[in-house]
Parts: C-alpha cells; sequence; structure tokens
C-alpha cells in the first residue's frame, strides 16, 4: 500500500459510511475483518460492522489524511464532526491492516473528543 491507496480506501470508506450501504462494507473489508471502535472495546465481525454502519444516519464532515504507511499497515489521523449545527466532534486514530486485496483486514480506532480524559490519571 502507499499513501495514495490507502486514502482511496478512505474515501471509499467514507462514501459507503455517508450512504449506509451494507455492500460498501464488504467491498472495503475482508469477511474476517476484526473491527474495534476502541483498542478495548471487543471486535465487531462482519456482520456487526454492518449493522453498526446502518445503525445512524446523522449528517457528518470528515477530513482525513495519512500518518504512516508501511506494507500492508497505515496510521490514518480522522476528524468528524456529527450534527448540524456540530454537536460532537472526534479526532481518531485508525490502525488499519490491510489484506493483499486492498480490503482492510483489522481496524483499531482511538477516538478522542472535547471535553473527556486523555491520561490514565484522568477520572472520565
Amino acid at each position: 500500500m502507499d499513501s495514495a491507496q490507502v486514502m482511496a480506501w478512505v474515501a471509499a470508506y467514507e462514501e459507503g459510511w455517508r450512504s449506509a450501504e451494507t455492500e460498501a462494507v464488504e467491498r472495503l473489508f475482508t469477511a474476517d475483518i476484526a473491527y474495534r471502535r476502541s483498542p478495548y472495546e471487543p471486535a465487531l465481525d462482519l456482520a456487526g460492522l454492518q449493522q453498526f454502519w446502518t445503525a445512524d444516519d446523522e449528517p457528518f464532515t470528515m477530513t482525513a489524511e495519512p500518518v504512516a504507511v508501511e506494507g500492508d499497515r497505515a496510521v490514518v489521523r480522522a476528524e468528524v464532526r456529527y450534527g448540524v449545527p456540530v454537536r460532537q466532534e472526534y479526532r481518531d486514530l485508525w490502525l488499519l491492516r490491510f489484506a493483499a486485496d486492498g480490503r482492510v483486514e483489522d481496524f483499531e480506532e482511538w477516538a478522542y473528543w472535547p471535553g473527556r480524559g486523555y491520561t490514565a490519571d484522568d477520572e472520565d
């Protein structure tokens, strides 16, 4: 993978997520996907990910940029804002591992948002 291929995948991810297409999940992720919305959360499988994608249709904006790409692995920084007007925003790091066919087989999200703790010492 290179940065351009990773960002093409991210653009397809955003398009599929925005349209809530369950078929997009199959185009973007392998059948044995491990999709974690947090590093400490159990992974969603393909069916769980399809349900997650269709559960909410709130409008959002998204920007993203590659942080690192090496071999079949990439780190992407994404910023997502939900609602009009914006009611919630997130800055995420996505850890991606790609299969040989260009789909993602492992997705791990590290999300941060305003007003939440950032260290192990924080109470929230």
